[in-house]
């Protein structure tokens, strides 16, 4: 299939989008030079390397600061007797796996849904995934009395998948059919429904309170390797469908007809991209709660340097996303004199700027 960058495609293909020089699907010539995919070939290695950074120091920081050099002896060679070496590998290794799987899944899951509605501003959080996901797993919780997390996975990915369905089918309605600005609308009034059903569920029970009040921050700590063990599947599977879609999303940006033209399986590539995010937004509220902002950020940071081919913004979203959480996490260890902030408190005090800034833009970059 050839590369639907390449087509001279007037702007009002894309519903009123610029297309002109960086649109979702309509790149310049230059974009797709061999100096272009060495340089962006480098960056992913760059961010390889700041990723491992960000576990090592993950591993390290804490409460009581442990020497790296501490930290790679106890990977290489663990010993059972020595505290420090049970503190990294019960307590710091589970905490930073999880961080580095949900935060690859909220900025993989962030770039797919925003190239699936054309949405610049869209996330989990906006179209009220996290919200579906959040009610299942109080449901769950509340009215069932389910306490562990792997028990109520189930209904996380099913609460996720229905508030897609119904966010997605609410927006399609009309001749103009699923446009950004009504998938947004329906994603809030959605999400707000649902966040007032968990709310009144939360409230109306005491015990429920107590088990969902910590949880519905969002952390990634005092997480063991057990429940890692049935979210980074899920999740893996999740990325693997979403990277499938990469190139199918760069077609599907030009409009469902150039599409279909351009060889994309519109139908198929929806309903994929659907259950890529349900995987992804589901598991990654059952296994660390609701944590917001990252699938909004990361993608915007990454098409400012790699443009608007998803292949690219996927790739470098699944890289830089666990980067973030784990340095997000990192700070909250350390901004109090006691304590820690959760990682969620974390991503929105940073997101919430971050996110005005982008709304002040008088062009979005990259979609």
């Amino acid at each position: 299939m050839s590369q639907p960058t390449s087509l001279p495609l007037p702007r009002e293909t894309q519903d009123g989008d610029d297309t002109s020089d960086a649109g979702a699907g309509g790149r310049r010539d230059s974009d797709a030079s061999p100096h272009r995919t060495g340089v962006l070939a480098a960056g992913l290695v760059v961010s390889a390397v700041v990723l491992v950074l960000c576990i090592i120091a993950s591993l390290a920081v804490g409460n009581r600061a442990i020497d790296p050099l501490t930290v790679l002896r106890s990977l290489t060679a663990y010993d059972d007797e020595n505290p420090l070496h049970l503190m990294i590998m019960q307590l710091r290794v589970p905490r930073t796996l999880l961080g580095i799987v949900v935060g690859a899944a909220l900025a993989v899951c962030g770039g797919l849904i925003q190239a699936f509605t054309r949405n610049p501003l869209a996330d989990p959080g906006i179209l009220g995934v996290n919200a579906g996901a959040s009610f299942a797993v109080t449901f769950a919780v509340g009215v069932l009395g389910l306490t562990t997390p792997g028990a109520y996975v189930p209904f996380a990915l099913g609460g996720a998948f229905v508030l897609t369905l119904l966010v997605y089918t609410l927006g399609s309605f009309g001749a103009s059919g699923a446009t950004p600005m009504k998938l947004t609308l329906a994603g809030v009034a959605l999400g707000a429904a649902f966040t007032g059903f968990t709310t009144a569920i939360v409230l109306h029970d005491t015990s429920t309170l107590q088990v969902m009040r910590f949880w519905g921050v969002g952390s990634i700590g005092g997480r063991t390797l057990d429940q890692l063990a049935w979210a980074a599947p899920l999740i893996g599977l999740g990325l693997v469908i979403g990277l499938l879609c990469a190139r199918s999303l760069n077609a599907l940006a030009l409009g469902d007809d150039l599409a279909q033209a351009l060889g994309a399986r519109v139908g198929v590539t929806r309903i994929m991209v659907i259950i890529a995010v349900t995987l992804l937004a589901g598991t990654s509220v059952a296994a660390a709660g609701p944590i917001a902002f990252v699938g909004l950020m990361i993608p915007h940071i990454v098409r400012w340097f790699t443009g608007p081919d998803q292949r690219w913004v996927l790739t470098y979203s699944m890289i830089i996303g666990p980067a973030f959480l784990l340095l997000a996490d990192i700070l909250g260890r350390i901004v109090l004199p006691s304590g820690e902030l959760r990682v969620g408190i974390v991503t929105a005090l940073l997101g919430a700027p971050i996110l005005v800034a982008l709304v002040r833009r008088k062009r979005v970059s990259g979609l």
